[in-house]
């Protein structure tokens, strides 16, 4: 293979050097459990300490509101459960939530378990750009209402949400506010007073962080019921021997994107409106996600006529890594929630491709993404049953 070329950086990412350094002498030389007592393994608790004061500086917030986790999926369920448990203990068990019909199934399923649990959940809808309409949050807020979680920007499509005017809704009536904001830290500026949030889920790998750690801001007093029951770990609250590699990492990682946000969100958005510009001139293909308020490596397309499997599978074989909706169910064969419920068809939903920039993409990747896609499209829509080959146009009316 001549190429390779990564762009699927919304799926996840490698891990910086910068990361890497900081993490590797908390494998070897010291390894010790932050829990013990003795000097040696006391360096490490130090050094936890430490990256769980630099994550809380990259957000605003302050160190005793960051809990490390294993990353934003056990965020998510924490943030929704512990919220559902917390009003339960409370005699409240039984509440409405509230939530956006394209979150990551993170916060999806989760939520359809807290229905079978007795909880009624409202799906806001989103428009075209996948944008949640803040008057609707606010029409569908009831006295009942325990916790409100709207993404901070779509991890297919890459729309950014209004997050901070949500919150301040939330916050207006007396209601929790909890945003998944894995594909948004370290991409975009993150401030959770300025957002308005009460909970903030985050993870490593997205920002060139190790997998397997990241964290859940819980905004003081709010304290939620244990996750994990053990050992006592993360004041009590999520017990498990800490990972200390994965914490350093982490906080490493975060630092260098939170600082090389002015210089590498321009240059990322730069090469993204060349694919933008590039992709959305070949026929019967569209954008998918606003125009303007999507993140900087992010854009996602729609190519009728074309199975955006079979997209991904020859992409690969030219080089080119990326993805067909979310990297997290990338095996399902059913079109994506998000393109559904931004209101594609399903017939056109299927021919998705997201192709997500980061660190090493350079100009050069950029030509050659745009040289392969048009061929590879051209070339399926001449096998395409559902392609008029004459007319050179979709076979449906839609």
């Amino acid at each position: 293979m001549s190429h390779f070329i990564y762009a699927d950086h919304a799926a996840t990412t490698a891990v910086s050097d910068t990361a890497l350094q900081a993490m590797l002498p908390h494998f070897t030389p010291a390894y010790g459990n932050p829990s013990s007592l003795y000097r040696f393994a006391q360096e490490g608790k130090t050094d936890l300490e430490r990256a769980r004061a630099e994550i809380a500086a990259c957000l605003n917030a302050r160190p005793e509101e960051i809990y490390f986790t294993s990353g934003g999926t056990e965020a998510d369920n924490w943030a929704l459960r512990g919220v559902a448990e917390l009003m339960a203990l409370k005699g409240r068990k039984g509440g409405h939530i509230i939530t956006s019909a394209i979150e990551h199934h993170a916060v999806l399923h989760t939520a359809q378990y807290l229905e079978k649990q007795g909880y009624e959940v409202t799906y806001l809808p989103v428009d075209g750009r996948g944008l949640v309409d803040p008057a609707a949050l606010e029409g569908a807020i009831r006295p009942d209402t325990i916790l409100i979680s709207i993404m901070a920007a779509n991890n297919e499509i890459g729309t950014i949400e209004p997050v901070a005017e949500l919150g301040r809704i939330a916050r207006a009536h007396k209601v929790l506010f909890h945003t998944d904001a894995v594909q948004a830290v370290g991409h975009i500026p993150v401030d959770v007073e300025a957002w308005n949030v009460d909970l903030l889920s985050l993870s490593a790998h997205k920002f060139r962080g190790p997998k397997g750690v990241g964290a859940l801001y819980v905004k003081k007093p709010l304290r939620l019921p244990a996750l994990i029951q053990g050992g006592g770990q993360e004041k009590g609250r999520r017990s498990g021997t800490e990972n200390v590699p994965g914490a350093v990492g982490m906080a490493a990682a975060l630092r260098e994107a939170v600082d090389g946000l002015s210089r590498e969100s321009p240059r990322l958005a730069a090469l993204r409106d060349r694919l933008i510009d590039g992709l959305t001139g070949l026929p019967y293909t569209r954008l998918t996600g606003d125009p303007v308020n999507r993140l900087p490596g992010t854009a996602s397309f729609v190519f009728e006529g074309v199975e955006g499997e079979a997209l991904l599978l020859h992409l690969d074989a030219r080089g080119i890594c990326a993805s067909s909706g979310s990297a997290c169910s990338s095996a399902s064969l059913d079109p994506s929630h998000v393109l559904l419920a931004i209101g594609l068809p399903h017939a056109i939903a299927h021919g998705s491709l997201r192709l997500s920039l980061g660190a090493e993409n350079t100009e050069a990747d950029v030509d050659y993404i745009l040289k392969e896609v048009p061929q590879v499209v051209a070339y399926l829509r001449e096998l395409s049953p559902v392609w008029d080959r004459d007319a050179q146009k979709p076979t449906w009316e839609l």
